[in-house]
């Protein structure tokens, strides 16, 4: 999946995983920074196997992008591209912190539940529907500001 994933950057098409077109990390990067859930045709990143666990692939999506960010600034004599190394972390590059990410990842239902976004997004959906309040505001200051 990461080879597939690269194949735009090695052939020079992209800078960085979530600028590459027509490929499951654009389409789960680009979700994260729309704060939506991941796309549901893609099989979800589930985290280290245990019991009971749902289906989905055995990885958490946090690991994965920074397998990709790092196995793309490797520069390899057969590839034309790589991800420069200017490039700041993947993470940073989608304005989140460690704790953002994991919380967004693991916790999205809990947090939100008519709708998600950063602050000013949430003010205008709530008044937008005529309500007086709307559940997430806190959390959307917390973790999308």
């Amino acid at each position: 999946m990461a080879y597939v994933d690269l194949n735009p950057i090695r052939a020079k098409m992209a800078k960085t995983p979530e600028t590459s077109q027509h490929t499951s990390i654009q389409k789960r990067t680009v979700a994260i920074q729309q704060h939506k859930r991941q796309p549901y045709k893609l099989l979800p990143f589930v985290g280290n196997p245990r019991q009971n666990m749902p289906q989905g692939i055995a990885f958490s999506l946090q690991d994965y992008c920074e397998l990709v960010d790092t196995t793309g600034r490797i520069i390899r004599a057969d590839k034309a591209g790589a991800i420069d190394s200017a490039h700041s972390p993947i993470l940073s590059r989608l304005g989140l912190s460690e704790e953002q990410w994991i919380t967004l990842t693991t916790e999205f239902e809990q947090h939100f539940c008519y709708a998600a976004g950063a602050e000013q997004m949430m003010k205008a959906f709530k008044t937008h529907t005529h309500r007086k309040r709307i559940g997430g505001m806190k959390q959307a200051k917390r973790l999308l500001s």
